[in-house]
């Protein structure tokens, strides 16, 4: 019977401090980070969806809500909600549609084209944003405790952000080496 002897690494083929690790195992984090992000969605949208029944709001879904946060505090165009927000236009319009009809939010005609409408929150759609973000608030505190917490957090957050850059950069070039 042969046995197999396998080859020790030596020190040389270590990877050295700053040095990136093998591509397949960089390519396999960055799927997975893709699939984490997805999940990730799914699940605050989870936490909304308990969020709004533990306060009693049933005629709202998630996704409406979502569109709340992003209209916010000011006015916007519907054109800048989409682009903004990454939604479909027939989606953002169905969505839009049942919150101009809940009474979350006020849909007028734009003063330059009255084609284009403009949409703001209504005060009841401000008091389900103002508890929302008292909720986002509770769970922020629960996570960040320490300095080390918020570097992290800080990291997180840089690094997500690099990623959609690249990713929208990718669109717009149309940049298909990496893909």
């Amino acid at each position: 019977m042969t046995t197999l002897v396998q080859p020790q690494p030596t020190e040389d083929a270590a990877p050295k401090d700053g040095e990136r690790k093998d591509r397949a195992s960089a390519t396999q984090m960055y799927h997975e980070v893709a699939r984490i992000i997805e999940r990730m969605h799914r699940r605050f949208l989870d936490v909304l969806r308990i969020e709004l029944a533990r306060i009693g709001i049933d005629d709202i879904s998630p996704v409406q809500v979502m569109m709340l946060l992003n209209i916010s505090n000011g006015e916007i165009s519907v054109r800048d909600l989409i682009e903004r927000g990454y939604y479909l236009g027939s989606n953002a319009s169905y969505n839009l549609k049942q919150l101009v009809d809940s009474g979350y939010v006020d849909r007028s005609a734009s003063p330059r084209d009255k084609r284009a409408a403009r949409l703001k929150l209504s005060p009841r759609g401000l008091e389900l944003c103002e508890r929302l973000r008292h909720m986002a608030s509770v769970h922020s505190e629960g996570l960040i405790r320490t300095d080390g917490d918020s570097q992290d957090f800080e990291v997180t957050y840089r690094t997500l952000r690099r990623l959609e850059r690249k990713w929208t950069d990718v669109i717009r070039s149309d940049e298909t080496e990496i893909l």
